[in-house]
């Protein structure tokens, strides 16, 4: 069902496309036949102009209509994941604090933010008694 729709949506696409660029614009773009007039005439121009504008007008509400089937057809089959949320390889469950980092990526900066354990203190040095000879 998908693919039928994304092959409609691209045929919708191209027939628009072409059927914007034949519209006479301000300056004369593509138009079909000149102006419409004489034997090369598609159409008179008035009416050229209302065939290509509902044309476009068919064209751009059957093109949001199968925007909007893909987007909630896209929805539907693949759940919302992140990337984040997924285990590295040969992970099996999250590692206790103390544990080495099993190598992803979340792990590795976990343990660069985690500040490095205290060293063992060291009792003070004691001075020696003085000597005498």
């Amino acid at each position: 069902m998908e693919i039928v729709l994304i092959v409609v949506h691209l045929l919708i696409v191209m027939a628009l496309a072409v059927v914007v660029l034949l519209q006479r614009s301000e300056g004369g773009g593509l138009g079909i036949g000149g102006g419409g007039s004489g034997p090369s005439g598609f159409l008179t121009g008035r009416g050229q102009a209302n065939v290509l504008t509902r044309t476009t007008a068919i064209l751009g509400a059957a093109f949001f209509a199968t925007s909007l089937a893909l987007a909630i057809i896209a929805s539907r089959t693949s759940a919302p994941r992140s990337i984040i949320d997924q285990v590295a390889p040969g992970a099996t469950s999250p590692a206790p604090p103390g544990a080495p980092a099993s190598g992803g990526v979340l792990d590795q900066l976990n343990q660069m933010q985690r500040p490095a354990p205290p060293a063992p203190p060291t009792a003070p040095a004691i001075p020696a008694p003085p000597r005498s000879n």
